[in-house]
């Protein structure tokens, strides 16, 4: 007879999986809701309490979904399709920014403020210098013009906003 084993996923396993499925529909919140003043400060908080509860990985993983659930539900037009990789890599900046800046601080709120500001600024330079060279490749000169508004400051907005979002979590989670 063969002897079969099983193991059980350890409780803090269970936890972080549990929190990343949690975390992780807050990204799946620009399928359904199509006002990117709600979304986006929501899914900039997602990415930072995924960083801070969960780790680099994690926060890391989740800085894919939101982009592409904003372009399958309709908040980010079809046209504009092309630019889903800057805005994943504008994510990516945003989250590796916080993080550095943090992590290599003795001063945790000066670090995460001046951490959240320097995300949120690279991000929008980023998305902004990457809109002025690819845009007109992809769209004509009217629609990227539209675009041009949709990246640019309602983007560093909804970063410092969803970053102050977290910050009160973290707080009250005594997380920083």
């Amino acid at each position: 007879m063969q002897n079969i084993q099983s193991r059980a996923l350890a409780w803090p396993a269970v936890k972080s999986l549990g929190l990343f499925v949690v975390l992780s529909s807050v990204a799946f919140l620009p399928f359904f809701i199509h006002w990117q003043w709600l979304t986006g400060p929501l899914v900039n908080a997602m990415l930072i309490l995924a960083l801070f509860l969960l780790g680099r990985p994690y926060a890391f993983t989740l800085c894919f979904i939101p982009s592409l659930m904003a372009l399958a539900g309709g908040l980010l037009p079809a046209p504009l399709a092309p630019l889903v990789p800057f805005i994943m890599i504008s994510n990516l900046f945003y989250v590796f920014t916080l993080d550095l800046i943090y992590a290599r601080s003795a001063f945790p709120v000066r670090a995460y403020g001046l951490g959240l500001l320097s995300g949120a600024g690279l991000k929008f330079i980023f998305l902004k210098i990457s809109l002025r060279l690819f845009l007109p490749i992809f769209l004509s000169a009217p629609l990227a013009a539209k675009a041009g508004v949709l990246f640019s400051w309602t983007q560093l907005a909804t970063a410092l906003s969803g970053g102050l979002i977290a910050w009160s979590i973290l707080v009250f989670l005594k997380r920083v």
